[in-house]
Order: C-alpha cells, then structure tokens, then sequence
C-alpha cells in the first residue's frame, strides 16, 4: 500500500467562524435564493428561527476551515495535486444563524487505497456558542494514481 495511514483517528485544531448576517444574504444571492429567512430578521424569527438562517449549504464556509489543514497535513500524505473531490454527505442539526460563533473540528476517519487510487475521509463537526451540534460533515477526497 502506498498511501500513509499513521493519520487515521488524528484530529486538528478547532477553528471558529463568526456567522454573519450580510453573509449569509451574500451567500443566499449567489446561489439565488430568495426566502426572506436569509435576509430579514423578522421573517426569520415568523418562521420560527432565532436569527437569520444561513442555508444549509452555508456549512461549507464554516467547516472548511477546520477540514483544509487536515488535507494539506504532511502526515495525512495527500498529494493535493492529484486530488478530485469524491463527495460530501452533511447531517443538519441546530440551524446556524446570525450572530452564532460556530467551533468546527475535523478527523480523520479512513485512508485506503483501492485500484491505484488514494481515499482520504475526514469528518467534521460544527456546535454552536451553546454546544448544539449544528452540522456533521464528511468529506471524501479521491487521489489518483497513489
């Protein structure tokens, strides 16, 4: 096998990420949603919401941070170059809203290598100012020809 292993179980500092209000509208434009709960606090808290809401996706801007150090991890041995994104799965708990303080952790749960390709799956998980789990994320990354 020639794709490093000793990385497996190894975790990476936390990172924070301060959610912001302009944000998340910026985000919201881009992908073009247009639910007020993105924009409008008083529509955001109608439906029932603390803040305004980031849309679920939002979680890539939080948890990069936390993810990108392990990837790029001498230890982890990940050869970035050849690297293609083989997929992200995300579970949702607490909505993450305006004005939360979001601590991202990330894992590193598998490196195997299967039919000369490389697979590196890194977990992470996001809480809130409160401890409220907000997201679980795994992220695959596929290297080929390890």
């Amino acid at each position: 096998m020639s794709v490093k292993t000793e990385a497996i179980g190894k975790e990476w500092p936390a990172t924070k990420y301060e959610v912001g209000k302009e944000k998340i509208g910026e985000y919201a434009r881009v992908l073009g949603i247009e639910n007020p709960v993105h924009f409008d606090r008083e529509a955001a808290r109608a439906a029932g919401f603390r803040d305004v809401v980031a849309p679920p996706m939002f979680a890539v801007v939080y948890s990069s941070p936390a993810v990108g150090p392990a990837m790029f991890d001498p230890e982890v041995g990940m050869n970035f170059a050849a690297m293609v994104h083989g997929g992200q799965e995300f579970e949702w708990d607490e909505p993450a809203c305006s004005g939360d303080e979001i601590t991202t952790t990330a894992k590193c749960l598998d490196i195997s290598e299967k039919d000369g390709k490389g697979f590196y799956i890194f977990e992470t998980n996001a809480v809130n100012q409160n401890g409220d789990r907000v997201v679980k994320g795994t992220w695959t990354c596929i290297v080929r020809g390890v």
